[in-house]
């Protein structure tokens, strides 16, 4: 089991999964989910927080490096999200063909500020894109904290299976 860490504004970053308009009729409690999300953007901008911010593209696509620019259909992040308040404290939006979110981009982003030790992370879907992603940071020896009512699925029997996973 991971150790257990303080939060340290100065070295903690804030990571969205994939939270994103086609997504929006098929995830479980997307309304309660956004309402987390953007408290979640609040505490960021009041404590001086990054935000990274991931887009699932088609993973078919993706495998074949299938170029579009509507980002594979998926869409962008849900615009009841309010990533324009962040600033500069938005320091990404990714796409990604990866379940996890640390793809070369994120990865280039936090080798740039040695000084971040633990990730907060929320989005969706918890047993797949969240998960995956925990394990990966895990591996690469940050600390993660995972926003238990900042996560959901398609599948509301799914979520407190990835939560106890993690």
């Amino acid at each position: 089991m991971p150790a257990v860490s303080k939060l340290v504004p100065e070295e903690t970053v804030f990571f969205l999964c994939d939270v994103q308009t086609r997504f929006r009729d098929l995830i479980f409690d997307i309304d309660e989910l956004i309402l987390t999300i953007n408290k979640m953007l609040k505490i960021a901008k009041a404590l001086e927080i990054p935000v990274v911010v991931t887009e699932q593209v088609n993973l078919f696509l993706s495998l074949f490096k299938v170029k579009s620019p509507e980002n594979k259909g998926l869409g962008n992040t849900i615009p009841d999200i309010d990533l324009p308040s962040l600033g500069p404290l938005l320091v990404a939006t990714t796409a990604k063909g990866l379940f996890s979110m640390m793809m070369p981009e994120v990865k280039a982003i936090l080798h740039e500020h040695p000084q971040i030790k633990s990730v907060v992370l929320f989005g969706i879907e918890s047993q797949a894109c969240v998960l995956q992603s925990v394990l990966d940071l895990i591996e690469a020896g940050y600390n993660v904290h995972v926003i238990a009512d900042g996560v959901s699925s398609s599948n509301k029997e799914e979520i407190p299976f990835a939560l106890a996973r993690i």
